[in-house]
C-alpha cells in the first residue's frame, strides 16, 4: 500500500492509467468501472515502489500491506475482495491490474508467517517483514502524526495480477 494514491472514478484517471485500464477492459471484456478502486505506487519512495513493482511483476508479491491509519486519514474505505486497482511506477506509469482477493485489519504483531511470505519482500520470513515493516510504518506514523506500536492496525490484503497476465 502506498502514501501516495491517486484515488477517484475511473473515467477521472490520469490519461496513461486511463488508456491501460481501457485496454484491461478489452482484453478481459467489460469490467464494470464501480470495480475500481485506486491506482497507486507502492511504498513512500521512487526506489521503493520500483522494486516493490518488480516484485508484483515477477509472481512473487501476491500481498500487501498499509496502516489503516492512513485509509482514515485520506478518507479511504477498505479495500474489498473483488476491488480492481492499477499498480503504477512511481511516476503514474501503469504497470498492471490487481485484484483484491481478501482484507484483513489485525494488530501489527499479530501479522503472521504466511501473509509475510506471500508478501514476497526480502527472505520472505516474518522476521525480514516485522522489520522492514516497522521501518515504513514508523514513516506512516510520523507523517500521520501518529505513534507506531505493536498493536497498530495494519490492512492485510491478498490480490492476484490480472492484467497483463504474468508469464
Amino acid at each position: 500500500m502506498s502514501a501516495e494514491r491517486a484515488t477517484g472514478a475511473a473515467a477521472a484517471l490520469a490519461a496513461p492509467v486511463a488508456a491501460f485500464w481501457a485496454a484491461f477492459q478489452a482484453a478481459t471484456g467489460a469490467v464494470d468501472d464501480a470495480r475500481f478502486y485506486e491506482a497507486f505506487a507502492f511504498g513512500d519512495s521512487e526506489e521503493l515502489a520500483a522494486s516493490l513493482a518488480q516484485l508484483v511483476l515477477a509472481g512473487r508479491k501476491r500481498a500487501t500491506a498499509g496502516l489503516l491509519w492512513a485509509l482514515e486519514a485520506e478518507g479511504k474505505r477498505l479495500p474489498r475482495a473483488g476491488d480492481l486497482s492499477v499498480v503504477t511506477t512511481w511516476a503514474g506509469q501503469p504497470l498492471c491490474v490487481i485484484e483484491t482477493l481478501q482484507v484483513d485489519v489485525v494488530p501489527f504483531d499479530q501479522v503472521g508467517a504466511e501473509f509475510a511470505a506471500r508478501e514476497g519482500e526480502g527472505d520472505g520470513s516474518l522476521a525480514y517483514w516485522r522489520q522492514a515493516h516497522a521501518e515504513f510504518f514508523a514513516r506512516e506514523c510520523a507523517r500521520l502524526g501518529r505513534t507506531a506500536s505493536d498493536a497498530m492496525p495494519v490492512v492485510c490484503e491478498r490480490f492476484v495480477v490480472l492484467y497483463p497476465p504474468l508469464r
